[in-house]
């Protein structure tokens, strides 16, 4: 399995981000993160009402919950942004995206060996402990897309 770096935390920006590599190419990499069957296979089970921007649903996460989730741009096939209502720190889940969630966008390049793959996670100011949310997400980020290294280079 390709050995990928941690994500990096910006509190000034309060970001988190993750690049890694998977040695696979584009295509692969973007139906892994962008259509609901493959993303099930590695992140949490996903149900989109649809593929483009605005389509809603969630990720259920096994022993966590359900986390509302929506489209809300995609540059096929470079980037797909994200909005979820994942404040770890909260203690509850919310049923609806709110004014506190937070926005994740993956871009991906293709590169000699396959593909990068960034993640950036942005808003974490507006959740109700910006610190505490940004470390679990870093976490969060680390152990889901080594899953999908894992995954996408037959390791799973």
């Amino acid at each position: 399995m390709t050995d990928n770096q941690a994500s990096v935390v910006d509190e000034a920006a309060y970001t988190v981000r993750r690049t890694i590599r998977i040695a696979a190419p584009v295509e692969t990499v973007w139906q892994a993160v962008t259509e609901p069957a493959h993303i099930s296979r590695w992140f949490g089970r996903t149900e989109l009402d649809g593929a483009g921007p605005g389509a809603r649903g969630s990720i259920t996460f096994e022993g966590y919950g359900r986390v509302p989730l929506a489209i809300e741009a995609v540059d096929a096939p470079r980037s797909i942004t994200y909005r979820w209502g994942n404040d770890d720190a909260l203690g509850t889940l919310r049923d609806e995206l709110d004014e506190h969630a937070t926005v994740f966008t993956f871009t991906l390049e293709s590169v000699d060996d396959g593909t990068e793959l960034t993640v950036v996670e942005t808003g974490f100011d507006r959740t109700s402990d910006p610190v505490r949310n940004m470390g679990e997400h870093a976490e969060g980020w680390v152990s889901e897309l080594d899953k999908l290294v894992a995954l996408l280079e037959g390791d799973a």
